[in-house]
């Protein structure tokens, strides 16, 4: 289908975004070295549901083409921010719980198809 992003575009698209952090991060800033090993233990432990999961179902939801991705913990809770360039050149900001994939906000234009729920 023209204009639907694929799992090998979205992965890519993943990995600049995490390159980009990476390198805008600095290593002044306290505790981002342990930023990644918290995410990834917080993984491990079913705490979280991994990104893959996350992003196939944001596409199939959401599609468009995947701009950036942030995993943060706030008041205690994981969230996904995920950044999508809608077609027609809308950017849309879909937060997710990490735990179990609620829909907690959109910010951004909404065509007729968005609405708040559970992405699974």
């Amino acid at each position: 289908m023209a204009g639907r992003t694929t799992l090998s575009e979205l992965r890519a698209a993943l990995l600049v975004a995490l390159l980009l952090a990476l390198l805008g991060s600095g290593a002044s800033e306290a505790g981002d070295g342990h930023d990644h090993d918290r995410a990834r233990r917080a993984l491990e432990s079913g705490e979280i549901l991994p990104l893959r999961t996350i992003l196939e179902r944001v596409d199939r939801d959401y599609p468009g083409q995947i701009m950036e991705v942030e995993l943060e913990r706030e008041d205690g809770r994981w969230r996904y921010e995920i950044k999508v360039l809608r077609a027609g050149g809308a950017l849309v900001k879909i937060e997710i719980d990490a735990r179990d994939g609620a829909l907690l906000g959109i910010k951004g234009p909404r065509d007729r198809n968005d609405h708040r729920r559970v992405i699974r």
